[in-house]
């Protein structure tokens, strides 16, 4: 059985004996490669390679690019976070992977950068333009923090990209609807995004050492974020009464882990199934915070649940928080019930509003 090795050629020579001698070779420098892979001395000259390769690129953006992938900073970030960052730098590379790293603390690279992310807008669209240089814009801060540049030019730029989903709240209506012919198991899913207001790979990679019988923990794989939430009554019937057929909480109807690729196919059909759209799986982060502010929750407690720092406390309210009737209900239910009616004798006129007349 033969196994492809990433960034390695393999060559295969045969002997005038007809034995066959194999030769490895970093693919991107060439450095040959000693030792059986896995070996101590075959890592050893991978790393001699990877060495290699860096201190070729160094001075330019590729060297940059380079460093910062192998970082600690880089390495901290979500597998998901990983591949798109890497997708997106390898457009980097291609486009401006020579330019010297001194021209990045050129203010003019600023103009340079904004015209490339609005050709990228011109064909991919606004969000993706948007997303190259904010990921750019990421390398470039590590790199001004780390001491091989300057200045981060495109830090704080305008973007060209504006989604506000504050009204994207999943209703009861949708949640009746959703429910009444998706699987069970996409019902559990449901009931635990909606009542812990975590992201979808945390809540489905959650397992039974993550339930003490009374709260959830979680260490959030995006943020790093610890929190506790405490389980509703129906959260902890639901949970009480699971078969634990897996070390995972949530799994198929065969007791198999769920995989993004499946889970995310199977909730688009059930929510196709139930004539559910314009809403995502991700508005029901955005729907818990909702609920949990109707019930009169204050900011640092919603936070406390899904897992925001303070600092962005104040964005929950543009991102998530909709604001919806049962709020404005609640305001005007709480403004005629004060003790003292100040407020309310300020709206009162000596004209009668309906008739036109002098009030008695």
């Amino acid at each position: 059985m033969r196994v492809r090795l990433k960034g390695v050629n393999t060559i295969r020579k045969r002997r005038k004996d007809g034995t066959v001698t194999v030769y490895r070779y970093h693919r991107a420098t060439g450095h040959p490669l000693r030792g059986e892979p896995g070996s101590p001395e075959f890592l050893a000259s991978m790393h001699e390679a990877g060495q290699l390769q860096l201190s070729r690129h160094d001075g330019s953006v590729i060297g940059l690019i380079r460093h910062y992938t192998l970082s600690d900073d880089f390495a901290g970030k979500a597998e998901a976070t990983k591949r798109e960052y890497r997708r997106i730098l390898t457009k980097v590379e291609g486009e401006f992977g020579d330019m010297p790293i001194e021209a990045l603390d050129d203010p003019r690279v600023r103009q340079e950068l904004l015209a490339w992310r609005a050709r990228v807008a011109e064909e991919s669209g606004p969000r993706e333009g948007d997303n190259r240089l904010s990921i750019v814009s990421s390398m470039l801060t590590w790199a001004r923090e780390n001491g091989h540049i300057l200045h981060n030019h495109v830090i704080g730029f305008k973007r060209l990209y504006r989604s506000n989903r504050a009204d994207a709240i999943w209703q009861p209506a949708h949640v009746e609807a959703f429910c009444a012919v998706a699987p069970v198991e996409l019902q559990r899913v449901l009931v635990l995004a909606l009542h812990t207001g975590q992201r979808q790979g945390d809540i489905l990679a959650l397992s039974w050492t993550n339930y003490d019988g009374r709260y959830i923990s979680i260490r959030q794989n995006k943020t790093g974020a610890r929190v506790e939430i405490p389980c509703t009554a129906t959260l902890k019937t639901m949970l009480d009464g699971l078969p634990k057929t897996a070390n995972v909480i949530l799994t198929t109807k065969t007791g198999r882990p769920w995989t993004a690729y499946h889970f995310r196919h199977a909730w688009k059909a059930a929510a196709a199934k139930a004539g559910i759209e314009g809403l995502h799986f991700h508005d029901l982060r955005g729907t818990a915070v909702t609920r949990l502010a109707e019930a009169g929750c204050t900011l640092p407690e919603i936070a406390a649940i899904t897992g925001h720092s303070l600092r962005s406390v104040n964005s929950i309210l543009e991102k998530y928080l909709s604001r919806t009737r049962h709020l404005a209900d609640q305001a005007i239910a709480r403004l005629e019930n004060r003790p003292r009616p100040e407020f309310a004798n300020l709206l009162q006129t000596s004209a009668d509003p309906v008739n036109g007349r002098n009030a008695k």
